[in-house]
């Protein structure tokens, strides 16, 4: 008989009882708003915020509602206006072109690797066409950022990393988020911290700081920011720069400090669940297994496979023989969106040019979830599902 897997793809681990405690303790003084404390309290989203930088070895830290909007401020900090170009990844999600074309700047895409990270070659021939680069570490994959840094520094390109899958992976010894100006994350529910919403902005730079969180909406009450750079560095951007509300509050701050005490941990978890499922796909025919190079320590809260060069019919036969089987797989490479794979070509808005060689990659990606609470052994079953599926489509169409 054959395997079904019953468990949800969306079903992450409940808050951490410490988590659930500190909120109630927020809701029951009703100081939700990160500036409304006590006298001699520091509020919880302060809190999280040295705590994080103090964590991601940054001098600085900014605690807001969203990872999009984290990736927003940091191209607003370092000027990026309307009408410019920013150069990202093509393989990436939504919020990060969207980020970009929310200040009427113009999205340029650089072309995938069969290692789902940014082609460097093709980032070079493209790095006279803008000033920064939105670097999208997508699905949790690391390129060689030795030699990213060293193409945008002598091009004189800013670099801002969307850390969203990344919180607590590295390239060598640096933190993913400590390359570039600034290192954005998000604290979705499907991200390494979940508090439903939320998003978290790095950098050592004093006046870059200082600009986001006054666009963050802190009105005069940047002196509250104990992660912030000191009073002196706010003198004229106060009057120079605007208010745009995206301040986190002290609710979800209070849920995610309890879950920043566990996240390695957590990133350990998840690695053994992505080795389980590595190990069972390897040398399964047409299928490709993502390389991971020895540099990257990553934390893999998802799992990706190519089926590269197959028909649109035989990956959707595929996909339809796994779900039929408890597996939900995700496919970039539908030509009408699905929830959030779209693609390139579905952001109109950016008026893309072609990308023939990112179009084979997106065309082969499958995505899926690795939520915590599968087990080990849930894993392995997914991973025999997946291979006897594509083996068996493999077989009828090769």
């Amino acid at each position: 008989m054959s395997e079904i897997f019953d468990g949800s793809f969306t079903q992450q681990e409940p808050i951490p009882e410490e988590g659930i405690a500190a909120a109630m303790n927020v809701l029951r003084h009703g100081r939700l708003h990160r500036y409304n404390v006590d006298v001699g309290e520091t509020s919880e989203t302060a809190l999280l915020e040295l705590e994080f930088a103090r964590m991601m070895d940054a001098k600085y830290c900014l605690a807001v509602a969203s990872g999009g909007y984290a990736m927003a401020t940091a191209l607003r900090t370092v000027g990026v206006k309307p009408g410019d170009k920013v150069l990202s990844n093509a393989f990436t999600l939504a919020p990060v072109p969207g980020a970009i074309a929310s200040l009427g700047a113009q999205p340029v895409f650089v072309d995938v690797t069969e290692d789902l990270t940014i082609d460097l070659d093709d980032l070079d021939q493209k790095l006279d066409q803008a000033n920064v680069l939105l670097l999208s570490h997508m699905r949790g994959h690391i390129c060689d950022m030795d030699r990213l840094m060293a193409m945008c520094d002598a091009a004189g390109v800013v670099v801002i990393e969307d850390c969203a899958h990344t919180m607590g992976a590295k390239w060598g010894d640096t933190w993913s988020g400590r390359f570039g100006v600034f290192g954005c994350y998000s604290c979705q529910t499907y991200k390494h911290m979940n508090s439903g919403e939320g998003g978290l902005l790095i950098s050592d730079n004093p006046e870059l700081m200082a600009k986001a969180i006054m666009l963050s909406g802190s009105y005069m009450m940047y002196g509250r920011h104990d992660a912030g750079p000191p009073a002196e560095v706010f003198d004229q951007i106060r009057f120079e720069t605007p208010n745009i509300s995206g301040r986190m509050d002290n609710l979800r701050a209070a849920i995610l400090r309890p879950q920043l005490d566990i996240l390695m941990d957590q990133a350990a978890r998840w690695n053994e669940r992505y080795c389980v499922l590595e190990d069972g796909l390897k040398n399964t025919p047409g299928l490709t297994v993502i390389d991971r190079p020895n540099q990257e320590h990553y934390v893999a809260s998802s799992f990706q496979f190519l089926l590269l060069d197959w028909s649109p019919v035989h990956i959707r036969d595929v996909i339809t023989r796994c779900l039929n089987r408890g597996v939900e797989l995700k496919w970039f490479g539908a030509d009408d969106p699905v929830a959030f794979t779209s693609k390139y070509d579905s952001w109109r808005y950016a008026d893309p040019a072609p990308m023939p060689k990112t179009d084979r990659i997106l065309q082969s990606v499958m995505d899926m979830r690795l939520p915590l609470t599968f087990s080990l052994e849930d894993c392995a079953m997914i991973a025999r599902i997946i291979r006897a599926e594509v083996s068996a489509v493999w077989q009828g169409h090769s």
